[in-house]
């Protein structure tokens, strides 16, 4: 008897889909009397989705983005296309758009460390806290770094006009986020949030009155940083960065950021403002962008029963009273 096992990864993906399939084949040969048994298993990945990236001009990170920490530990190249970030024992280091922004589409094709990396966070963000230090809105993707070779987390949250509590929910990725660059995507208007990971939706956070105290409202730059964040970020704190591994390098590409650019003149918010009739591709108020479609919802819900291991809503020993937006959720 000869027993096989083989373990395939491909991904598919055009300009209106995204398709990823992970097939796990088992295949038991067994001679008797000249016969032989073959027995296939195979597991899907996400159904396919929306191609939203690519849609926008990619930015470069020489006119588009200043360096905000880390000295030399930031490193652009590929005529500002790519760039490179760095935590060391020394720093961690991250740049920021030099716009800030009211609602929009913003992207980047992350490549996060490879080898053991607990304690260190990838983060691809929006955030006001320059301008609003004590009042502030943030929008958040981080990267979890992971220990004894267990795999990087996704963890998503937000913040809006100051509030504390935080709006974790965390999710297993369904590939080697080490491997190759993949695309995390935020959409932020006035009708929800939504995460995505290489077009996926995994996270809807809809603009109802339940959530609209704790709603991000204001302008926002684009931040992307790696740091040490080794008193909470994995396991809560056990495994905090060992820096025998350093340096910790993440790489970054197709930055995408296209919405409605702040004007610090126009008070009045009316440089904002869109047609009755906008474009479909409107990241503010088209179509594409103001409601998840059939397909999207069909993603979103994959990744909410095959990929989320924590929410928020579940946590109730950390919330003797959860979020009141708890009370709408259905996952």
């Amino acid at each position: 008897m000869a027993n096989y096992y083989l373990q395939r990864s491909k991904t598919l993906s055009s300009f209106s889909s995204s398709i990823f399939f992970t097939f796990f084949l088992l295949l038991s040969l067994t001679s008797n009397n000249g016969g032989m048994i073959i027995m296939i298993r195979a597991q899907a990945g996400p159904p396919s989705s929306t191609r939203l990236t690519g849609l926008f001009p990619h930015l470069f990170f020489t006119q588009d983005f200043s360096q905000v920490f880390g000295g030399s530990n930031v490193q652009i190249y590929g005529n500002g296309s790519f760039a490179n970030i760095t935590l060391d024992k020394i720093s961690g280091s991250g740049l920021a758009s030099k716009n800030h922004y009211n609602y929009g589409f913003f992207s980047a094709a992350v490549k996060v460390p490879a080898g053991f990396s607990s304690g260190v966070v990838v983060a691809f963000y929006l955030s006001n806290s320059d301008m609003y230090p004590h009042n502030h809105d943030e929008i958040d993707f981080e990267l979890l770094g992971h220990q004894n070779h267990k795999g990087w987390v996704l963890q998503t949250n937000m913040y809006g006009n100051g509030t504390t509590t935080g709006r974790e929910e965390k999710f297993r990725l369904w590939f080697d986020p080490t491997a190759d660059f993949h695309e995390y995507s935020i959409i932020w208007n006035n009708h929800h949030i939504v995460f995505l990971v290489d077009n996926v939706p995994v996270r809807e956070v809809p603009h109802t009155e339940a959530i609209s105290s704790a709603y991000p409202s204001k302008p926002m730059a684009v931040y992307a940083t790696i740091w040490d964040a080794s008193d909470w970020a994995t396991h809560g704190g056990k495994y905090p960065v060992n820096y025998r591994y350093a340096p910790f390098v993440a790489s970054l590409a197709q930055m995408e950021m296209s919405g409605c650019i702040y004007d610090p003149k126009d008070l009045s918010g009316l440089s904002c403002s869109r047609s009755s009739n906008p474009s479909s591709l409107d990241p503010v108020e088209g179509s594409d962008f103001v409601k998840l479609s059939n397909q999207q919802m069909q993603g979103l819900q994959w990744a909410r029963t095959k990929q989320m291991i924590y929410s928020y809503c579940k946590d109730k020993r950390r919330y003797k009273v959860l979020p009141p937006e708890c009370a709408q959720k259905n996952n």
